[in-house]
């Protein structure tokens, strides 16, 4: 018998089906020579300090360089405690008998880093020693299923695969555990996370903001010509900015004065051919997906994990645009599939058969996964969040086969009493992809068509205007232009030899940028705010901390994503990665251990409740010590947070300051006041549409369940 180990059960009925193993049994299939089983993700992590029987946040202790690494089955939250996962427990268990059983090990969890080292963990874990061969495919239709089984790899081939994902979790591991406790330790009050991917990218979010709020706008001005030619209308705009609007405004005087003419001085023509785009990796897809509908990072990874393991589209979470030579045949019957339905019909059908585009083709450039493809399996049944996702990836495929746009682009240098003016125009020479893209009318709204001018030629003025325009700081991030300078990280890097070497390379990978951003909301770093992602307080107040540390520093990770790459090439040693990262991490850790820092400011309050016992000021909560008052107060409350003045006024006067841009369930904003009444329960007292205060909303009580109540 055969064990075939997927990384989920909804990916092992699909392959299960395919392999003829209908026979349900307890935590796996079986049937025709094959048990089909699964694990639910990573069953196996690495152990906690106090699996080595360190205790956390013990100074003394601290770098804490585990050798060996210890493995466990992964545990859960049980109260306040951390317990063995029992659904874990029990599936390793059924995993174990199975291995045992077996003549050979098929692995087919995800085919990449993670899927990898999941198989690895468990295989290590057992102390299995029973040869394994790797699955290794793109999508879960029959057909890509059938084809590897029947090119199964020998599992040592990934071995560098195997090294390079280990290493990547053992350094975040020694990242994360030893930072964090070195930063809360030097602070003294409240829980400082930090870690390998997610602080770089912290500092890129905060790093932007300030810079955002501390520019200092500066007003410029320039003036604006209307000319008509032929009928036609167009514009042409003065190169020179003036710094006051006097100086505009004397110009604008001296035009009408003379009631002038301006002259075309120069015209230049030139053609540009603009390539098609390349299919969506996962990262572009999360972008795109995030300008277009405002999906979160994860949310868009979600919908297309759910599309691929319903057959509609291959596997998302991959790193390239591009696919391998021998996938190229496919494209014409994915095509042809699109030309029977809406909404492709008719946008497929003007693609030239015959004449598609091969810049996507590139086996060099083609990393675990190729490009997002659909499959031929026809959609059905999707939610119109799954149909948005489905339609871009359609849509991206058909403009990815057709032909360039060709644009004839012309600027004008029109003179008037010695000033220069700009027109630009431009006209569509062939359509191409372009006229797949539903956005084109929208594209070219910035070019027009111009009349039929020759140097030396004279164009009245018809009008002028002058334009009050001011400098611009660089935008917040949104979730998608975040991707795309983690991404991108390596380009920042000001080196010339080390941006060399690291300009392709960014921070995180496509499958795993979407949880460090959502983990970023999670330790209440950042929020998103409409679209845009904001730090708050408490990150802001973590930068500052950091900015300058090692741990901040982008160049750092991004060489870490190129060693790791190395060493699933086999290019590099894992051993020795292991040392430079162990070696790092003592030096992070002493640098953030010397921080010195002057206590906040915390108001001795005694318990509203039982009026005996201090309140216990954090982050997160002010609580009464009592375990029989039990009296607590959240300090998130409608997704706002309550700062220490409101705090003390809570408790002393029983009433805040007015508190704004609370938000309830339904999605409204609102002001309100939070009082405590006689017996220390919360309330809202409302802003009336006067500005005066309202009648006070009823009670909430028990206080226990205030949070959610508001929330």
């Amino acid at each position: 018998m055969k064990v075939v180990l997927a990384e989920k059960p909804s990916i092992a009925r699909e392959i299960a089906i395919v392999l003829g193993a209908t026979e349900k049994k307890e935590g796996y299939l079986t049937g025709n020579g094959y048990a089909v089983t699964w694990a639910f993700g990573h069953l196996i992590t690495l152990g906690m300090p106090e699996d080595y029987g360190i205790s956390a946040f013990n100074k003394q202790v601290l770098p804490v360089l585990p050798n060996p690494f210890k493995l466990i089955i992964r545990k859960v939250k049980k109260g306040s405690q951390l317990i063995t996962d029992p659904d874990a427990s029990k599936q390793l268990k059924i995993i174990e008998k199975l291995f045992r059983a077996c003549s050979s090990i098929i692995v087919a969890t995800d085919a990449g880093r993670e899927g990898e080292l999941i198989f690895r963990y468990i295989y290590e874990y057992l102390n299995c020693t029973q040869p394994f061969e790797r699955l290794w495919i793109s999508s879960l239709t029959e057909k890509a299923i059938k084809q590897g089984f029947q090119n199964l790899k020998p599992g040592h081939l990934y071995d560098g695969l195997f090294q390079s994902a280990q290493r990547r979790s053992r350094a975040n591991w020694l990242l994360g555990i030893n930072t964090t406790q070195a930063l809360t330790i030097a602070a003294g009050n409240g829980l400082y996370s930090l870690g390998r991917v997610q602080t770089p990218t912290l500092a890129l979010l905060c790093k932007r903001y300030q810079e955002h709020t501390n520019f200092k706008s500066q007003n410029y001005w320039q003036i604006e010509l209307m000319h008509q030619k032929d009928f036609m209308e167009f514009k042409s705009l003065v190169e020179f900015k003036f710094s006051e609007r006097k100086q505009a405004e004397d110009l604008v005087k001296s035009l009408e004065r003379t009631r002038a003419t301006a002259t075309v001085s120069t015209i230049n023509t030139k053609t540009i051919t603009e390539q098609a785009p390349l299919l969506f990796d996962l990262t572009g897809l999360q972008k795109e997906a995030n300008k277009r509908f405002s999906f979160s990072a994860e949310k868009t990874l979600n919908i297309a994990q759910s599309l691929y393991e319903r057959k509609f589209i291959t596997y998302p979470r991959t790193g390239s645009p591009y696919i391998p030579q021998d996938v190229w045949p496919d494209i014409p019957d994915l095509i042809r599939i699109l030309q029977k339905i809406e909404p492709y019909k008719s946008t497929a059908g003007t693609i030239p058969w015959g004449n598609f585009n091969k810049s996507i083709v590139n086996n060099s450039k083609v990393t675990d996964h190729h490009g997002i493809l659909i499959t031929e399996k026809i959609p059905s049944a999707l939610t119109a969040e799954e149909n948005a996702i489905y339609e871009m990836i359609a849509f991206r495929l058909l403009e990815a086969v057709s032909q360039p746009c060709v644009k004839e682009i012309t600027e004008i240098t029109v003179q008037v009493l010695h000033h220069d003016f700009t027109v630009k125009g431009c006209r569509i020479l062939q359509t191409g992809w372009r006229s797949i893209n539903r956005n084109f009318s929208e594209y070219l709204e910035e070019f027009r068509e111009l009349p039929d001018l020759k140097e030396g030629a004279e164009v009245k003025i018809k009008t002028i205007t002058v334009l009050e325009k001011k400098a611009q700081p660089q935008n917040l991030f949104t979730e998608g232009t975040l991707l795309s300078a983690m991404e991108n990280a390596g380009k920042s890097i000001e080196e010339t030899e080390q941006r060399k070497a690291l300009m392709k390379i960014g921070i995180g990978t496509p499958a795993t940028r979407a949880s460090i951003i959502e983990t970023l909301l999670e330790k209440d770093y950042i929020r998103r705010e409409k679209k845009l992602l904001i730090p708050t307080d408490k990150g802001l107040g973590v930068y500052n901390l950091i900015k300058d540390k090692k741990i901040a520093d982008i160049s750092m990770t991004a060489e870490w994503e190129l060693s790791l790459q190395n060493i699933e090439n086999n290019e590099l040693s894992a051993a020795e990665f292991q040392k430079n990262i162990e070696s790092y991490t003592k030096s992070v850790t002493e640098e953030l251990l010397q921080i010195h820092l002057e206590k906040p400011y915390l108001p001795v309050l005694l318990c509203p409740k039982c009026r005996t016992q201090q309140l216990i000021i954090d982050d997160s909560m002010v609580q009464c010590p009592d375990t029989h008052c039990d009296w607590q107060q959240f300090r998130h409350v409608c997704r706002v947070r309550i700062e220490i003045p409101d705090i003390e006024r809570l408790i002393k006067n029983g009433r805040t300051s007015l508190i704004k841009g609370m938000k309830s369930r339904s999605g409204k904003l609102f002001n309100a006041y939070m009082t405590l009444n006689d017996k220390a329960e919360s309330s809202f007292e409302f802003e009336s549409k006067q500005g005066k205060t309202a009648k006070p909303a009823s009670s909430l009580a028990p206080q226990n369940n205030f949070y959610k109540k508001l929330t």
